[in-house]
């Protein structure tokens, strides 16, 4: 039996490397980055002395992209309006793990940029990808107890603001469907009744395309300003398959606008999550692949 090479090695866990970074920095761009510097670290490592490449390539990956995290802090301060995560197509079995979809949900990335580096850090390799606390303590020069405490002050943290409420497949479909029905037709009750009272709308066009600069709050003002897009000449809707859930895609003229992503709480929108930043949407027109 032949013993894989490095480059063999790095590859097979290409996913996987992607995955990780993406779920802590939630930028495909910079994630790529991240892997790219990590397999620039990897191939100066004797790779014979290595008896985990797993571990050893996530640790690799988790420091390149606290790194990478701190420097993106700072460039965030000046972002234009609301940031949210790049949004990724994704294939439609992604949703049937229903707890790896929720992790790489719009609104899951979206609460973890409320966490600080390290607390997200230890969240994503542990509540995501079940790395032992000695392996996320070495990656992050720490002690397992210290890990230990990190990893529950985030979990209290993220479940806070996102509580878990598992929404079966179906039913998100059937809510998606629902709403998207309801703004194609103009059916302002209709899109009432599968807005939840108090739903929340963020949009990110981070200067570069018009969007809210604040939230806007309340389903009747959300209503209004979803059917007025709709009613744009030149704009039509379709779903696709986004961040493991069903989503929305905006095109104008045939080519892509915005992404919305809806979070479904009791059989109705409880948060809408646009994104028409043209630089976050270089990436819809191919999958993603991502692992576990």
């Amino acid at each position: 039996m032949s013993i894989p090479s490095g480059t063999e090695e790095f590859e097979a866990r290409r996913s996987l490397l992607f995955t990780v970074a993406y779920e802590m920095l939630g930028s495909a761009a910079d994630a790529e980055d991240v892997v790219q510097e990590s397999w620039l670290q990897w191939a100066d490592v004797d790779h014979a002395q290595v008896r985990d490449p797993r571990a050893f390539l996530i640790r690799i990956v988790t420091r390149q992209t606290l790194n990478r995290m701190r420097t993106l802090a700072r460039r965030r301060e000046s972002y234009v309006g609301e940031w949210l995560p790049e949004p990724l197509l994704t294939a439609p079995d992604i949703a049937e793990d229903v707890g790896f979809a929720e992790s790489i949900s719009v609104a899951m990335l979206t609460v973890l940029e409320t966490l600080s580096p390290t607390e997200r850090a230890v969240f994503v390799l542990r509540e995501v990808f079940a790395v032992p606390y000695d392996e996320i303590a070495e990656a992050l020069d720490k002690r397992p107890a210290a890990v230990r405490q990190i990893a529950h002050r985030a979990r209290g943290h993220v479940e806070a603001r996102c509580p878990r409420i598992r929404v079966t497949l179906a039913e998100q479909e059937e809510v998606v469907e629902r709403f998207l029905a309801a703004i194609r037709t103009g059916d302002i009750d209709g899109l009432l009744s599968v807005l939840a009272p108090d739903v929340v709308a963020v949009g990110d066009g981070g200067g570069l395309a018009p969007a809210a600069r604040l939230p806007i709050q309340g389903a009747r003002r959300v209503a209004n300003g979803l059917l007025l897009v709709a009613r744009t000449e030149g704009v039509s809707m379709h779903t696709m398959w986004v961040n493991g859930a069903l989503a929305i895609t905006v095109e104008y003229h045939g080519k892509v606008h915005a992404v919305t992503s809806v979070r479904v709480e009791g059989g109705r929108v409880t948060a809408i999550y646009g994104v028409n930043n043209p630089e976050k949407l270089t990436r819809l027109g191919r999958e993603t692949q991502l692992a576990t």
